[in-house]
């Protein structure tokens, strides 16, 4: 009786020691799926802000089981390193703006188009989820990700030297843009000269007066000052700056199916206090921009139906011929549906 009593101690041992080293550091059983997300904001922007709230959400919802380490401010390398690092499973998902996706998936340059996204943001977040959004996002399957959602990140406006108080003033203008086709036919068909720099030499090009002006979206214009050398910034949301949640394919399948639901339901769910959260952060830099001597416009809706009569035909037609067959497909999704929300 003695030797089956020790027995069943050391059974007893064994199974307590099996229970520690299960326990993580923090008191809670250790997450049978982990996944390390990086991305290069700061730890104080709606991006990481609202990753750590999806974190909390899935961790709750999974009793545990699954738990994201999130990685601010470039800690596990810039954008393009953390792209490559989820396709090799370095690390198990990112968030990036959709443009750093061109390189790896060129059919998401449909959201480059002019006035693309509903400026409505019920509107656009119905376009995000719908049938165009769902068979945008399947189109990262086949190149080594998994894409579970996008995330709204806010509206490119324009800065300049000169007013832009009428469409017709873009004419002639000289405006920075990234090496985009689609961004250098939006800039032809407004009547502007485009040329492609370096984000790193646009604040001196925009002081020496290599160009006239810059599209960016309000947050970029303020991390980088750009309203000390421009007179104006002209609030026009022109072109949508869109983020997307991928994860490796691999680990993403070998999560149980109800929790892959769990993680793309938490990630859409927190999208309308993201909203509210960039909402706020424009305010208070349109504000601060102004104190900065800066004249700050708002175009129209009037006007902005005009620039996007001006340039989504010529644009679309762009992505079109460069993204052949399943571009076309997209295309059609979109403006079918774009049309029903929006009328």
């Amino acid at each position: 009786m003695k030797t089956i009593n020790w027995l069943k101690g050391a059974h007893r041992l064994a199974f307590a020691a099996g229970l520690v080293a299960a326990v993580s550091a923090t008191g809670t059983m250790a997450a049978e799926y982990v996944a390390k997300i990086g991305h290069v904001e700061n730890p104080d922007q709606p991006r990481h802000i609202m990753l750590e709230k999806v974190a909390s959400l899935v961790n709750e919802r999974t009793d545990g089981a699954v738990e994201f380490i999130i990685f601010p401010s470039s800690q596990l390398g810039k954008q393009r390193q953390l792209n490559e690092s989820v396709q090799l499973g370095t690390i198990e998902g990112t968030v990036s703006a959709t443009s750093w996706m061109a390189g790896f998936n060129p059919l998401v340059t449909i959201l480059d188009i002019p006035f693309f996204l509903p400026t409505d943001a019920d509107d656009a977040q119905e376009l995000r989820t719908g049938e165009f959004g769902t068979e945008l996002l399947a189109t990262f399957d086949d190149r080594g990700f998994h894409a579970v959602s996008f995330w709204p990140f806010g509206f490119k406006n324009f800065t300049s030297n000169s007013p832009i108080k009428n469409v017709s003033d873009l004419e002639g203008q000289k405006f920075r843009v990234m090496d985009s086709k689609i961004l250098l036919e939006q800039f032809s068909a407004f009547g502007a000269s485009a040329i492609v720099l370096p984000f790193g030499e646009l604040y001196t090009s925009l002081q020496n007066g290599v160009v006239d002006g810059q599209e960016n979206p309000l947050t970029s214009i303020i991390s980088m000052k750009f309203y000390e050398v421009q007179d104006y910034l002209i609030l026009s949301e022109h072109g949508a700056i869109e983020d997307v949640i991928v994860f490796n394919p691999a680990w993403w399948a070998s999560l149980p199916v109800e929790y892959q639901d769990v993680i793309s339901q938490a990630f859409q769910e927190v999208v309308p206090e993201l909203r509210d959260l960039y909402a706020a952060r424009k305010e208070a830099g349109i504000e601060l921009i102004r104190q900065s001597g800066t004249t700050v416009q708002q175009l129209s809706e009037e006007q902005k139906q005009v620039l996007r009569n001006m340039s989504f035909a010529s644009t679309r037609d762009v992505y079109l011929a460069d993204n052949g067959e399943k571009a076309a497909e997209l295309m059609n999704l979109y403006e079918a549906e774009y049309k029903a929300i929006t009328e």
